[in-house]
């Protein structure tokens, strides 16, 4: 990956309904070598999909809880019953193991309160957990699908 590569994935990132023409100026590329290398960054898996961000507040989904999980069972059985039974439940937008004293920690996104205890109560169905706490989000400070890509 080079230089253009990171400015078209820049491009895509901040908005990948642009043309390919537009994206292609941005870049400093031509048209037809903007498009293959979109397509050449799709087939390396650095794209994995393009999808529209939408807006939480406006669809009514303005609450969002932080759940964090504490599990005594670490087994690939207990995993795989916790990873798909939390998987189906829409308003888990994020799933992640984690290091340290959390097992797992869990993004939902509710209505309101009793929206989210309903979540809740789904969630402890879905396999034996030892503790589940949550913190709310009291204002989104800063909200971002851009990954940084100015490493080397």
């Amino acid at each position: 990956m080079d230089s253009i590569d990171r400015k078209i994935l820049r491009e895509l990132q901040r908005d990948c309904s642009d043309s390919i023409a537009e994206i292609a100026d941005r870049a400093g590329v031509s048209q037809t070598p903007c498009w293959r290398r979109i397509k050449k960054l799709e087939e390396a898996g650095y794209i994995k999909q393009r999808v529209a961000v939408l807006d939480q507040d406006l669809l009514n989904l303005g609450m969002t809880a932080y759940v964090m999980i504490k599990t005594s069972h670490h087994d690939d059985s207990w995993l795989a019953r916790f990873s798909e039974g939390v998987s189906l439940i829409p308003e888990v937008i994020e799933i992640h193991r984690m290091a340290g004293d959390i097992d797992y920690l869990l993004k939902i996104v509710a209505t309101d309160m009793s929206d989210y205890d309903r979540i809740y109560k789904r969630l402890i169905t879905v396999a034996e957990l030892f503790d589940v706490s949550a913190s709310f989000s009291m204002e989104r400070i800063k909200s971002s699908t851009e990954l940084p890509l100015d490493r080397t």
